[in-house]
């Protein structure tokens, strides 16, 4: 009884988690879309509101990443600890789980390469704009094409995050 409940909070954090992970790639998609519909003008007060609110959600996708790790080796070492083996997998389990894994682990490379070259280098750039002042035209050229680099790399991360929900609906088959 104790190892299922162990198991099954969790599987409840490691799905919230899971979650998360797809969440914030669909709505940072949906934002830059609604945002694309004004064009490459820089409108400083709604680029403001864009920049904040997709470079505020990096904490949250560090911890949603971190949660489905942890989770993800809980799992595992849960049924381990309470049985002395590793629960064994089906060949369809195997190559999800192993899809999964992949799957993640290109999430992480997307979510670094936004959070930590993308992200600075737009703030650097949105620093030199003010409300009211039109933008020098080659640092808003360069905003918009980091902008548009980031986009692309944020529809790959919710493809992956979609490979990874589809993979862990197989995690459980038996054959």
């Amino acid at each position: 009884m104790t190892e299922q409940i162990i198991h099954s909070l969790l599987l409840a954090f490691h799905n919230i988690a899971l979650a998360g992970c797809a969440a914030a790639p669909f709505y940072n998609v949906a934002l830059v879309a609604k945002r694309g519909q004004y064009g490459p003008k820089l409108y400083y007060e709604l680029d403001k509101v864009v920049e904040d609110t997709l470079q505020g959600n990096v904490p949250y996708c560090i911890g949603f990443m971190t949660t489905l790790w942890l989770t993800g080796i809980g799992l595992p070492l849960s049924h381990h600890l309470f049985t002395g083996t590793l629960r064994s997998l089906g060949t369809v389990a195997t190559v999800a789980l192993a899809t999964k894994l992949i799957a993640i682990v290109a999430m992480m490379g997307i979510m670094f390469v936004i959070f930590f070259r993308l992200n600075p280098k737009l703030r650097e750039l949105f620093a030199t704009f003010s409300p009211g002042a039109p933008p020098d035209a080659e640092r808003a050229k360069q905003f918009f094409a980091t902008r548009a680099r980031r986009r692309a790399l944020c529809e790959t991360c919710l493809k992956v995050a979609v490979v990874i929900l589809v993979a862990s609906a197989f995690l459980g088959f038996e054959a």
